[in-house]
Order: structure tokens, then sequence, then C-alpha cells
């Protein structure tokens, strides 16, 4: 799957552990959390063992993926309900991008 794909996918559960700590019910928001700490965390993985991908790519790449799991980690622990909204932000670029270039 390509990077632009994993990083929408992501954007599911960033989307949907914001939704829930806003509405106030916080085993869904944990459970969605969790979810997409396992999507960035393998996003990760994949970057760290991806033989196709240059160091000139990969080392930008696995920097920006550690620094944005760090931030939702941040926001998601923040006792304000809107926290989340900037990692929102960011990933909804990608789920926008992938739905244009399958042309949805």
């Amino acid at each position: 799957m390509q990077l632009i794909d994993q990083m929408a996918n992501i954007y599911s559960e960033v989307g949907r552990a914001g939704k829930w700590k806003r509405k106030g019910n916080r085993q869904l928001a944990r459970q969605a959390f969790i979810r997409a700490l396992d999507l960035i965390d393998l996003t990760i993985s994949v970057g760290r063992t991806d033989k196709n991908l240059q160091p000139a790519v990969r080392v930008p790449m696995l920097r920006e993926l550690l620094r944005c799991r760090d931030l939702f980690c941040e926001e998601f622990l923040s006792d304000d309900a809107d926290a989340l909204r900037p990692s929102e932000r960011y990933f909804s670029h990608f789920a926008r991008a992938a739905a244009r270039r399958v042309g949805r």
C-alpha cells in the first residue's frame, strides 16, 4: 500500500478518536486511539524495512511519522476535548489526496 493510502487509513481512526473524545465516550475514543497507533506503528515498521526506499526519503519520512505519533499521543492525553483537531486536520489532507488520486 502506498504511503498516501496508509496515512488516509490512519486519518479514519484519528477522526474516530477525536469524534468520540468530543462526545465524551472514553472507551470508544481509547479504542480508536489504539487502532490509530497500531496503524502508525505499522507504517513506521514498513518504512524501516522497505528496501526500495532510499535513505534520502526514508529518514525524513520516519522522522515525520514519529513526530506525528508523538503529537497525536499528546493531543489524545490532553484534557481538552478539541485537542485532536490538529492531528485530524493533518491526516485529513492525505485522505482527500487519496480520494482525488482514485477519482472518487
